[in-house]
């Protein structure tokens, strides 16, 4: 069942007096109980994908969509006192800067608390209530890995380590059950250790309580540990989507390719001192994006054609934007 789907989304943003495509014509769809990986490099628009979802971009930006939906509700037509309910009740997210995301006059127990529904609340009279949200924070916290919970709800952010602060911000995501958790770059940052610990810690969740994740990163490394489904963006544009195993075997377009292989090996075979893989050229900034497809520049396979935006093309449940794929060349 398809929960989220955004069909040619596009965001045009005013810079020095002149509207520009920060996000043109992005495709993604996310079914329920899935981990959808939301991949690309830097300044590829991904954090702009998820505050467009959310509706946190700023007011004087323009955006449209052929199709934004949740379970087939418009996010776009959508008032925004019913934007907010649905936010809160179906729809969470981990930024990448949690302690950003939190308000600094406030211990965590307080934010913890607030975000726990009055409908988990079974008790009558107000003191039962707050004790029935303490005991609640405290298994929340306890789900997520924080042992010390007494610490941790009386603290204030900045005095948490920030991986407690990480595992602390997925504790609020799921305090109300939601059925879907955007988890934006959540291991940004982080040593090996902590890291497996956040993705252990996500894929159980999608496991047990069978909430979906939509993971926007770009190590590859973590998202072939734990998702199923890939949709690779490069510079404001969906290049390619599909199947993560199908991707991996045979990616079809110039960039999810160049993205795989930059991946390290871990190979016992690999030579000593052996060159990572990397495609030429920088991703370029908004101020000079190029016509028709923005990999143009970069491509290996790029030809005078290029200069017109390539459709959207399916074979099976793979598809991709490209004018020469790579997947020609075995014809």
């Amino acid at each position: 069942m398809i929960l989220l789907d955004v069909k040619n989304l596009t965001l045009e943003m005013e810079i020095a007096g002149s509207w520009i495509k920060a996000l043109d014509k992005v495709n993604l769809v996310v079914n329920q109980g899935q981990i959808h990986a939301l991949v690309g490099e830097s300044g590829s628009g991904k954090s702009l994908i998820v505050k467009a979802i959310v509706g946190a971009l700023p007011s004087h930006w323009r955006i449209t969509a052929d199709r934004m939906t949740w379970r087939g509700k418009n996010l776009l037509t959508m008032s925004l006192k019913n934007r907010r309910k649905l936010i809160r009740n179906d729809i969470s997210v981990v930024f990448q800067n949690p302690i950003n995301s939190l308000d600094p006059l406030l211990t965590l127990g307080d934010q913890l608390k607030e975000m726990i529904p009055n409908t988990k609340l079974t008790k009558r009279w107000f003191w039962a209530k707050n004790m029935q949200r303490q005991e609640i924070a405290i298994s929340l916290l306890h789900k997520v890995g924080i042992k010390n919970h007494e610490l941790c709800l009386k603290s204030y952010p900045h005095q948490i380590a920030s991986n407690v602060i990480q595992k602390f911000m997925i504790a609020m995501a799921v305090a109300s059950e939601p059925e879907l958790i955007i988890a934006d770059n959540p291991t940004k940052g982080m040593e090996v250790t902590t890291k497996t610990q956040i993705l252990n810690l996500l894929n159980r969740i999608n496991q047990v309580r069978e909430m979906s994740i939509l993971f926007v990163s770009h190590d590859l490394l973590a998202i072939s540990s734990m998702a199923s489904y890939m949709t690779v963006l490069y510079c404001g544009q969906t290049v390619e989507s599909g199947d993560l195993r199908q991707l991996r075997k045979r990616a079809f377009h110039p960039y999810t390719k160049a993205l795989l292989d930059s991946a390290p090996s871990f190979r016992k075979d690999l030579p000593a001192k052996s060159a990572l893989t990397s495609l030429e050229g920088t991703i370029p900034t908004l101020h000079h994006l190029p016509t028709g497809c923005r990999l143009g520049p970069r491509c290996p396979r790029a030809r005078r054609e290029c200069v017109v935006m390539p459709v959207s093309r399916r074979v099976h449940n793979h598809y991709y934007s490209c004018h020469f794929p790579i997947h020609r060349d075995s014809k």
